[in-house]
């Protein structure tokens, strides 16, 4: 399968923005589906993660109560809603599709990446 991933920018402190990550290939259905980022001279970090058929979804604690993550089966389209953004949540996002996990928190949990797309918050 293969993953776009789309809707960074620029932004200020306190602003929103919408990740969106299309899918095309095998059936997206099939795939658990992740979103982990990276800020500069860190490691990646596990972001959210939903469930193949969208009904249970998984959270950082940094993030939990101010994104959301959701997936639309029939647009092979997973989104994640970024809401009260900071300044540490820039970084580069990018989106998986895992075949075995549920709601994995590891990069090896997950078998495809996208490309990632820029967040950057500014104060």
């Amino acid at each position: 399968v293969q993953l776009q991933a789309s809707g960074g920018g620029l932004v200020q402190a306190g602003g929103s923005l919408r990740l969106s990550c299309v899918a095309s290939g095998r059936a997206f259905s099939n795939y658990a589906m992740g979103w982990f980022r990276q800020a500069p001279g860190k490691e990646r970090e596990f972001v959210a993660a939903i469930s193949r058929g969208g009904t249970s979804t998984y959270y950082n604690d940094s993030v939990k109560g101010r994104f959301i993550i959701s997936r639309d089966n029939a647009k092979n389209t997973v989104l994640l809603q970024t809401n009260t953004l900071k300044p540490e949540d820039t970084a580069v996002y990018y989106c998986a599709a895992g075949s075995y996990y549920t709601g994995g928190r590891l990069e090896s949990h997950y078998d495809y990446w996208g490309q990632g797309t820029q967040v950057t918050v500014s104060s």
